[in-house]
C-alpha cells in the first residue's frame, strides 16, 4: 500500500518533510498547501505535487494522511478537520499552547478514532536510537540520572519569539519528549529555573533565553536539562544517561569526524550550525515511522498523548520559575 500525503505549509519544515516523504517508501506526495503562492509552487515545482487548498485536500479522495507543517496557533482545528475527514495526521509540536485544548482535540480524535502523531524528530535520531536501544537491552542497567544538553546557536526572530509560547513550549519541549522516551516511567516534579543573558530584547518580550530544569519520577530517577539560546561553537545537541551497570552517552555532530593533531595541540572540526542539518536522518526516519504506522495499523511512536505531557511538563517548568518551587506535574494537569 502507498500512503498519499498532502503537506500543509510549505515553509523550512515542510520542505524538509516534503524531501522525506519523497525518500519514504510506500509514501507519495500528492499535493501541497500555502497561503504564498510562490513558496507552494517552488515545493510543487521541486516534487511535481499539486497546489490545492486547504479545504480541497479535507475533501481528496487521493490523499490518505496529512503533514501539519503550519503556525501553532492553526494545529489543533487542523487536526480535528482532518480526523473528521477521515485522514490520519502528522502534526509538528506543539499541538496548542494551551493544555486545555490539546485535551479538547484529544477527545476529538479519540472520538473520530482517527490518528495522530505529533512531531518529535530526536525519538528518530541514528544515534539517540541507538543510546534507547542500549538501555532497554539492559548494558547499563536502571536508569538513574539523564543528562540533556540543548543549545541553539542563535536565537530564532523576535517574531517568531512573540506567537512561540516561550522557550520551555517551543525548544525545551523537545527535551521534555526526550526524557519521558528514556526515563521509562512518567516525570512527577519540575523543578526550572530561567534567566535572560544572551539578549535582553527577549527578556523584553517575555520571554527567557537561558534555563535549566531538574525533572524527578515517583521512583526518584532524575532528569537535567539545560537550555540556551546561545552557543558560540554550533549546535550543541549531547545526551548522557547513568545507570547503576555504566553509562551511555550520545555526543555532537561535526561538519566532518576527524581531528587533526600538529605541534600547536588536537583541533577538530566545527559543529553542525543548524537543526535542519543535524537532524535530517532524524527527519527522515520519523516520516517513515508514521508511513509504517498508518499502512500496517501501529500505533505512532510520538502520540497526542505524548505532545500532551511535554506540554505540561513545559507548563510547570513556568510554573517553577514565577513561584519559585518545585512544582508536582499534577497541579497543571488538575487545573488544565
Amino acid at each position: 500500500m502507498t500512503l498519499r500525503i498532502a503537506i500543509l505549509g510549505a515553509g523550512r519544515i515542510g520542505q524538509v518533510h516534503a524531501r522525506a516523504v519523497s525518500s519514504t517508501q510506500n509514501a507519495q506526495l500528492i499535493a501541497i498547501s500555502d497561503p504564498m503562492a510562490e513558496t507552494a509552487k517552488q515545493l510543487s515545482d521541486a516534487y511535481g505535487c499539486d497546489i490545492r487548498s486547504i479545504d480541497k485536500i479535507a475533501a481528496s479522495d487521493d490523499v490518505d494522511a496529512v503533514l501539519i507543517c503550519t503556525p501553532t496557533n492553526t494545529h489543533a482545528d487542523l487536526i480535528e478537520q482532518f480526523a473528521k475527514a477521515g485522514k490520519a495526521v502528522f502534526c509538528e509540536k506543539p499541538v496548542d499552547l494551551s493544555l486545555d485544548r490539546v485535551r479538547d482535540c484529544l477527545e476529538t480524535l479519540k472520538a473520530e478514532n482517527a490518528t495522530l502523531m505529533v512531531g518529535f524528530q530526536r525519538r528518530f535520531d541514528p544515534d539517540f536510537m541507538a543510546l534507547k536501544q542500549a538501555i532497554d537491552d539492559g548494558r547499563i542497567g536502571d536508569v538513574e540520572m539523564i543528562t540533556l544538553t540543548s543549545r541553539d546557536p542563535g536565537p530564532p526572530p523576535y517574531d517568531y519569539i512573540k506567537v512561540s509560547g516561550g522557550i520551555f513550549r517551543d525548544m525545551t519541549i523537545h527535551d521534555f519528549d526526550v526524557a519521558r522516551w528514556l526515563l521509562g516511567e512518567e516525570v512527577e516534579s519540575v523543578q526550572a529555573a530561567a534567566s535572560v543573558l544572551t539578549d535582553k530584547k527577549i527578556g523584553e518580550l517575555g520571554d527567557y533565553d537561558s534555563v535549566n530544569v531538574i525533572l524527578t519520577t515517583a521512583s526518584g530517577k532524575q532528569c537535567t536539562i539545560t537550555n540556551t539560546r546561545r552557543a558560540t561553537y554550533g549546535y550543541d545537541q549531547r545526551i548522557e544517561v547513568l545507570g547503576s551497570k555504566g553509562s551511555v552517552s550520545a555526543e555532537n555532530h561535526r561538519e566532518a569526524n576527524i581531528e587533526i593533531a600538529d605541534g600547536t595541540g588536537y583541533v577538530r572540526p566545527p559543529l553542525l550550525n543548524f537543526f535542519m542539518s543535524r537532524y535530517v536522518n532524524a527527519y527522515a526516519n520519523e516520516i517513515a515511522s508514521f508511513v509504517d504506522a498508518v499502512t500496517n495499523g501501529g500505533v505512532t511512536p510520538t502520540t497526542g498523548h505524548d505532545g500532551m505531557m511535554a506540554l505540561a511538563l513545559a507548563d510547570a517548568s513556568l510554573k517553577s520559575v514565577a513561584e519559585g518551587r518545585v512544582v508536582k506535574i499534577s497541579e497543571v494537569l488538575r487545573s488544565a
